[in-house]
């Protein structure tokens, strides 16, 4: 197995990168592969820091960087020696069989969709992100690429989480979940109405019903599905509250060495523990991380990818979707 890591990625690029892919392959399997790829003196310069390049992980040179300001839909024709259409190439030319980024998230996603096409039945591919629960992580889905969405992408997307929580996170029987202003049936807008009667009906999902947004700290489902709008603001507003807990926590045991029990609550509350965000519905593993990921998001990150190869999660995600539209 071989996973493409953009070396180009992070705030503090190469650096997180370097020390993450290091960390990554001495807990992954030994026929995981890493390519670092990027600017090549940058990131032998920082590998040399470390000793060098071990075996398994090797330095594929992109001169080019998407930067932020850089218009997502334009980086495939205006920087193709970007690390970022580099990696993804390399994926979609079945010399890597996952990509992983701490880049732009618009040029990650344009740049998917071009290189590794929607797969057969998915209408738009979603960003899913992990939230940390009581209960054990959820899977939210949109959080962000699709901000106006129909009942079939809704379905669609119910699908290809209920596929990632199966194959990536372990879950026997994912419980899907609408997520809405109510928990009965008729309440929220008519996109959502049509969408619980389509997803009451859906075969091959164990659909719980609507959940309201309190209900997702509480563990109350393993995939909860909306579009990407709603799902952005609930993922910023989960990212600051849990931001916001931790410094509490920490301010308040400053100067005193925090129990075992609570070293646990933040790393729960930490999101570099849940790695990246999948683009699910392409033709390949894409993984989205945030921008300011240090080493141990990337590590993170790199097991996702590898146990999202390992699951063949791309093939379920076919099967699943083509299984839908012959219903």
């Amino acid at each position: 197995m071989r996973i493409a890591l953009d070396a180009m990625g992070t705030d503090l690029a190469p650096e997180p990168e370097v020390a993450g892919a290091l960390q990554a392959l001495q807990h992954l399997d030994a026929d995981v592969e890493i390519v670092l790829v990027g600017e090549e003196k940058a990131v032998r310069a920082e590998l040399a820091k470390h000793g060098g390049a071990p075996p398994r992980l090797s330095v594929l040179h992109a001169p080019d960087r998407v930067l932020a300001s850089d218009p997502p839909a334009s980086v495939i024709r205006r920087k193709p020696d970007s690390s970022i259409v580099v990696g993804l190439r390399l994926h979609q030319e079945g010399a890597a069989d996952a990509f992983v980024s701490a880049g732009s998230t618009g040029a990650i996603m344009a740049t998917s969709l071009f290189t590794l096409r929607p797969l057969p039945g998915v209408d738009r591919p979603a960003v899913a992100t992990t939230l940390p629960t009581v209960a054990g992580p959820c899977l939210l889905i949109d959080s962000g690429a699709n901000v106006d969405c129909k009942p079939q992408h809704l379905v669609q997307f119910a699908h290809l989480g209920n596929v990632y929580a199966h194959d990536a996170m372990g879950v026997e029987k994912p419980r899907v979940a609408l997520l809405n202003i109510g928990e009965e049936p008729e309440k929220g807008s008519e996109v959502i109405v049509e969408t619980h009667g389509l997803l009451a009906r859906e075969a091959g999902l164990h659909f719980i019903g609507n959940i309201e947004g309190r209900d997702i700290i509480l563990g109350a489902c393993d995939v909860a599905v909306c579009d990407g709008f709603v799902g952005n603001v609930l993922l910023k507003f989960y990212e600051s509250v849990a931001g916001f807990l931790v410094s509490l926590l920490k301010a308040e045991l400053a100067g005193r060495r925090p129990s075992e029990k609570l070293e646990n609550v933040f790393r729960v509350f930490d999101y570099a523990e849940y790695g990246g965000a999948p683009l699910l519905g392409v033709g390949g593993v894409s993984i989205i991380c945030h921008g300011e990921s240090p080493p141990k998001a990337i590590h993170n990150a790199l097991a996702v990818a590898a146990r999202s190869v390992r699951s063949d999660m791309v093939k379920h995600s076919v099967r699943g979707v083509s299984a839908r539209a012959k219903a």
